[in-house]
This record gives C-alpha cells, structure tokens and sequence, in this order.
C-alpha cells in the first residue's frame, strides 16, 4: 500500500529539517578546514568507485564540467588527486586519488562518525531506536543513491 500524498509531504519536511541540521553540524568535522564539501565529495567518490573522468564526476556531482575542472585543479595542487592520460582516448583525461587523498578522506569519515556517536550518546538511545536509527539510514539511501 502506497502512502499518502499528505503523509509523503510531512514526511519529506521532517526529514529535509532534521538532514539539514545534522549535515550541518557534520560538515564543520573535517581533517583539513581549508577544503570545501564538494571537494571533499570528489574525493570520497574517487576512493569509493576508484578512477573517473572529469565528465563522470561532474555528472555524478551535478556540476559543469568546468566548474568540476576547476575543483581537480585545486585538489591536484593540493596533492590530493593526480590526472592521467585516458589508454583509450588519449584526449580523456583519468582522475585518480593519491594515498594523501585517501588519508584526508579516511580521517574525515572518522572524525564525522565521532561526531555523531557522541551526539547519539548524548541522546542516549536505547538499543532499539539506535535500530529503528539504522534502518532509517538504510530507507534514506535508499532514496539518494536512485
């Protein structure tokens, strides 16, 4: 049985809220304050599904492929990502993560769920709505990764 239009809608306010303002607090843990979300996304996505192309990445983040340029640029300054020449098409260029990019990422990822265990601790859930949280999360991605 599908829910209802009204319950869709009140739904999507709650979670659109409560998302806002804990991504919020999420995004201020970071292992280098100098580095932006989108370019902290790049690097999460390169680490997760490994070389991509400047296309692929603007699509996946969806930006232009300048302004996804622009944000290689300064990551590839940094250290954080290196550009190789497709073997294919040797007009493509392949985006790969450095060991550096990797370490940023990782130790980012740490620092965030740090963050929000000791926010939940805070809260002190029972084990059963630290459940019901899980398998909330698992309802959200379920959204987001269509």
């Amino acid at each position: 049985m599908s829910a209802s239009d009204e319950s869709l809608a009140l739904t999507a306010t709650d979670l659109r809220m409560a998302t806002f303002r804990l991504a919020r607090r999420l995004r201020c843990a970071r292992a280098a304050d100098s580095m932006s979300d989108a370019q902290l996304a790049v690097l999460a996505d390169l680490r997760m599904n490994g070389r991509r192309t400047i296309s692929t990445l603007a699509v996946r983040e969806r930006v232009t492929a300048p302004s996804m340029t622009s944000t290689i640029n300064g990551l590839e300054e940094q250290g954080f990502v290196v550009r190789t020449p497709d073997e294919e098409d040797r007009r493509r260029v392949q985006v790969d993560i450095t060991d550096a990019g990797i370490e940023l990422v990782v130790e980012t990822i740490r620092r965030r769920d740090e963050l929000l265990a000791d926010m939940l601790r805070e809260v002190e859930y029972t084990e059963a709505e630290l459940t019901t949280l899980r398998e909330a999360s698992a309802l959200m991605r379920r959204v987001v990764e269509r």
